[in-house]
């Protein structure tokens, strides 16, 4: 429980270092959207092809702020607070598919033609169901620390996660609860949410392997190579999706959107806003 509490706090800490160079949050007049009874906080950037953007865990859209600035320049980045996360309500339960069903039927309330995703850690879990449901839509993904199944995490990085209790939350976790508290339209309704987040972080299996094998859209596996992530869980990531490429990041870790954010930028913009290149073995003698 230490370890896991103490990543967080690091996400937490890194966030507040760089807020004054990234989009406040709240700052560009956020909308609702109702999607299963379910209100639906998110804020636009941006012009251009619609790219979703999902933050992870324990979190909002306040935490993928680093990336906004750089992304709106060439998009319309669509920021989402998952449900019982940020301003969002809660839904029944929680669950990965759960919340790649609910992004679905935003894309299709929203009368999207085409998007591209980019997911963080849980949102990029989320991202790689959404990219193998909806074919018809997702062009391109981006999934940073993505798992398809909890063995693919260190165990130590992720220790207590699946045992949370609203007790440990009050004890440990006050960094979450208060800021959580001051923006939950729900705040009678936190213990719920955390029971629900525990039960889908204690489900082993994340993205079977059959959906893995049917996304079509062009996927980028990203992660730190010192992140909560196995490394060869990644390259198995890659090996299963056919139209994908890997990028492990040198030193760099869980939160390096906060360590190295000119660097984070550049490999998301770069994968959405160019085609690959493969290299041409013929013309080496030319």
């Amino acid at each position: 429980m230490k370890t896991i509490a103490l990543s967080m706090l690091t996400i937490l800490l890194y966030s507040l270092c760089f807020s004054q160079d990234t989009v406040p949050y709240s700052s560009n007049n956020g909308k609702y959207i109702t999607v299963n009874g379910t209100q639906l906080y998110y804020e636009e950037y941006g012009q251009g092809t619609p790219l979703i953007a999902i933050h992870g865990g324990l979190s909002s859209i306040k935490d993928i702020a680093p990336l906004i600035p750089e992304l709106s320049k060439k998009f319309r980045v669509i920021a989402v607070d998952c449900p019982g996360q940020g301003r969002s309500e809660q839904a029944d339960s929680l669950g990965y598919q759960l919340l790649a069903d609910y992004f679905s039927k935003m894309i299709d309330q929203m009368k999207l033609d085409s998007v591209y995703v980019f997911g963080y850690s849980d949102g990029g879990n989320a991202a790689l169901l959404l990219a193998a449901d909806r074919p018809d839509k997702v062009k391109k993904t981006a999934a940073f620390a993505a798992a398809s199944h909890t063995s693919g995490y260190y165990p130590e990085a992720i220790a207590g996660l699946d045992q949370l209790t609203p007790e440990e939350i009050e004890k440990n976790f006050k960094w979450w609860l208060e800021p959580h508290l001051q923006k939950t339209p729900q705040k009678g309704q936190w213990k719920k949410f955390v029971k629900d987040f525990s039960s889908m972080c204690a489900t082993p299996l994340i993205v079977p392997e059959e959906k893995l094998r049917k996304i079509q859209s062009s996927v980028l596996i990203v992660q730190g190579d010192n992140d909560i992530v196995k490394p060869e869980h990644a390259l198995k990531l890659h090996q299963a999706i056919e139209n994908s490429q890997l990028c492990i990041i040198p030193a760099a870790s869980h939160f390096i959107l906060y360590e190295r954010p000119e660097l984070f930028n550049v490999i998301v913009r770069e994968f959405f806003t160019k085609e690959p290149k493969l290299f041409d073995w013929t013309e080496l003698g030319n």
